[in-house]
């Protein structure tokens, strides 16, 4: 079997569900090809995300032209220090970039706010903080351009959703201090138990990726399994974190089955109750 073939289709969900979080652009196929295979699974609705001006663009673009795709729109935490401070020796594995400073990263934030403007945008993100791959020179850029999502995603009344790596204090410090969104969407939550009853009582929406299934992930399962149903979502954050049994070959929104059936497990409910409060809470976190 080889790493790069696509998983097979998984047997379909009896109710439809959305899948919170993927990156159409980063995955083999066209998007209709990819669309029409979820949908063969009952995944019905995607949000596509934006991690640069040029990625937001395109999702804005996605969603205005397909009905099942919504769009979510941001510089991604890593971005906004490559932007202001240049990226000379790729270390971001994105390409070599000239640093632009504060100017450059207050356009590209102005054109992520004109877009969040537009109806088929429902979400401002992936924002947030990212200790992981950012080091401390450019925390400063990173926080600065979270709080300016924060209120970009209030301004417009949208979804603000929240990349949160290896930062788990200072993300729920800033959203404790800028004042959070309406609605807030950890996506891939990373937490643990703990975390997650703080995000509860926050209001936060805490959605599950395939890494959910992972062997070494038993930490994620315990904070879905005090998660309430109503703040619960699924995605795929495709094409990464593939769920197990597939694990590191290409990951697609037509395998949110996999990872609801394994959320399903450990929430000790059948697939259809989950499916169906899911349902409910991706389109309640945004609005559509």
């Amino acid at each position: 079997m080889s790493r790069t073939e696509a998983p097979p289709l998984p047997e379909p969900l009896r109710v439809p569900v959305a899948d919170a979080h993927t990156h159409l652009d980063m995955q083999d196929g066209t998007v209709e090809e990819g669309l029409a295979r979820a949908a063969a699974v009952n995944v019905t609705t995607v949000i596509q995300v934006g991690c640069d001006v040029k990625g937001s663009h395109w999702a804005a673009e996605t969603a205005a032209a397909h009905a099942s795709v919504y769009a979510a729109v941001a510089l991604h935490p890593n971005e906004a220090p490559r932007i202001v401070h240049g990226d000379p020796d790729d270390w971001s594995r994105q390409g070599a970039r000239e640093a632009g400073g504060a100017a450059a990263l207050h356009e590209a934030l102005a054109e992520i706010d004109a877009l969040a403007a537009l109806d088929h945008v429902r979400g401002v993100g992936e924002t947030g903080l990212d200790h992981f791959r950012t080091g401390p020179e450019g925390m400063a850029a990173q926080e600065e351009s979270f709080r300016a999502h924060i209120e970009i995603a209030k301004r417009h009344g949208k979804a603000l959703v929240i990349h949160d790596r290896e930062a788990h204090a200072d993300v729920l410090r800033v959203l404790a201090d800028a004042g959070a969104p309406e609605r807030t969407v950890f996506h891939c939550y990373s937490g643990d138990a703990d975390m997650a009853r703080i995000c509860a009582d926050a209001g936060y929406y805490m959605s599950f990726a395939g890494n959910v299934t992972f062997k070494n992930a038993q930490p994620l399962r315990d904070a879905l399994a005090v998660a309430p149903m109503e703040l619960v979502l699924v995605e795929t954050d495709a094409p990464f974190l593939t769920p197990a049994p597939y694990r590191g070959r290409p990951n697609a929104p037509y395998l949110i089955p996999v990872t609801l059936r394994a959320m399903a497990a450990v929430k000790g409910v059948d697939e259809d109750t989950l499916a169906s409060a899911i349902a409910v809470n991706t389109a309640r976190a945004f609005d559509y």
